[in-house]
């Protein structure tokens, strides 16, 4: 700046008019020197940091590249330059300094951001992180290095040490709890939910208190996202699935099956026994037939052994359409490609109730997708309506307009 101001003089302009026009001519030389680097690192520097991050072989450098951590890295060079250009104002070097100073803290909290955010990326490309997942985690380090930051900024400002700040904040704990009260209680909660492996992303969970059915898609510090099978989001608070009831259906995807639940209503007027053409009918069912021999063996052993009189049907053992029905259904469910062999396969009698008998079928399909599941139960429900009559059974239906239309038309009176 002395060597403009000489030059100046010596062209004859007054020493006043002269420290004002250097002073001028410093300020846009810095700023088109910083504009100039600023452009070569951006536009040189990262593009070849850039391509060779994108040609090698590793994979996580180039999470720090889309989170763009070395483009605001760059930022530190135009602050570097305003440093140097800063001893030419002697007069205002401190406060240029204090500027600058505040101007690094935020380009360094930007970059730490950044960073971490790339590492959480990192992360996730892990299969842990679906049951470990770190995202609330780099939050609560987020938030401690802006408060560190805001400190630091502060006291720079203010010309005091950063410990008087701090030890400030101390007596002010109470009202820093409250203000943090969500974060500690998330921070709290997701240290329970990944100690204790509660909940995962892609776990399929339902909360209904909170409107939530379906997977979770993002776990952070204060809130698990939730995307229903309506497509819609539900956040649901991080703590309240600690406090809070929910369901977790991972068992079921992780044990490969699923379960079918379901019950057919037999009008109780159709059961009774069977009669020697419905059993030579049944013989030739293949999946009855083996079972009808046997149960004939067994019904004729037991009721010679204790003399009984077989011609009539009260008597003794006989076989009912209702049992032979529930056998064949047995066998059926067995035999179906779809239901799995490794767990429980039962087709059992309910209660009697006022909508007759329910027959239930309770069984898991071998393949876990709810497309695939609902294909595989309605199939079965299908024969199982469609074979009913075949036995002489009659699945219960209340009564619906069609039936009245039926009825033979009474005549007035």
């Amino acid at each position: 700046m002395n060597y403009i101001t000489d030059l100046l003089v010596e062209l004859g302009v007054s020493t006043n008019l002269s420290v004002y026009l250097a002073s001028i001519a410093i300020v846009i030389i810095a700023g088109i020197v910083s504009i100039a680097a600023n452009f070569i690192t951006k536009k040189v520097v990262l593009r070849i940091v850039s391509h060779y991050i994108r040609n090698n072989r590793y994979r996580w450098d180039n999470y720090l590249l889309d989170r763009k951590v070395f483009h605001k890295l760059s930022h530190i060079v135009p602050a570097i330059i305003l440093y140097y250009f800063s001893f030419s104002f002697s007069a205002y070097h401190s406060l240029i300094l204090k500027g600058i100073t505040i101007y690094l803290i935020i380009v360094v909290l930007l970059v730490l951001d950044a960073f971490l955010n790339a590492v959480n990326d990192i992360y996730r490309t892990y299969d842990i992180s679906r049951s470990r997942p770190i995202k609330g985690y780099v939050q609560v380090v987020k938030i401690f290095l802006f408060i560190i930051g805001g400190i630091l900024a502060i006291s720079n400002l203010i010309g005091e040490s950063p410990v008087i700040l701090i030890s400030g904040i101390g007596a002010l704990s109470a009202v820093m709890l409250l203000i943090f009260k969500d974060s500690l209680l998330g921070l709290v909660a997701g240290i329970q939910l990944s100690t204790n492996d509660m909940v995962q992303v892609g776990d399929w969970i339902e909360m209904p208190k909170y409107g939530a059915d379906g997977d979770i898609i993002d776990i952070s510090l204060h809130t698990v996202k939730v995307q229903n099978f309506d497509k819609t989001i539900t956040t649901i608070p991080s703590y309240a699935l600690i406090s809070d009831s929910f369901k977790n259906w991972r068992g079921m995807q992780d044990a490969g099956g699923r379960r079918i639940k379901r019950a057919v209503y037999i009008d109780m007027n159709s059961i009774g026994f069977c009669t020697p053409e419905m059993i030579g009918k049944f013989k030739k069912i293949h999946l009855l037939s083996e079972y009808i021999l046997d149960k004939e063996k067994e019904i004729m052993h037991y009721n010679l052994e204790n003399e009984i009189d077989p011609t009539v049907s009260v008597n003794g053992r006989a076989m009912t359409n209702i049992g032979v029905f529930r056998a064949y259904v047995e066998r059926y469910v067995e035999q179906h490609p779809k239901i799995h062999k490794g767990m429980t396969r039962i087709v059992r009698q309910l209660a009697p109730a006022e909508n007759g008998l329910p027959l239930e079928i309770y069984a898991f399909t071998n393949d876990i997708n709810w497309a695939v599941y609902e294909g595989v139960q309605s199939d079965i429900f299908d024969h199982i309506l469609a074979v009913a009559p075949e036995f002489g059974l009659h699945v219960f239906q209340n009564p619906s307009g069609q039936d009245f239309k039926s009825l033979p038309k009474v005549g007035a009176y």
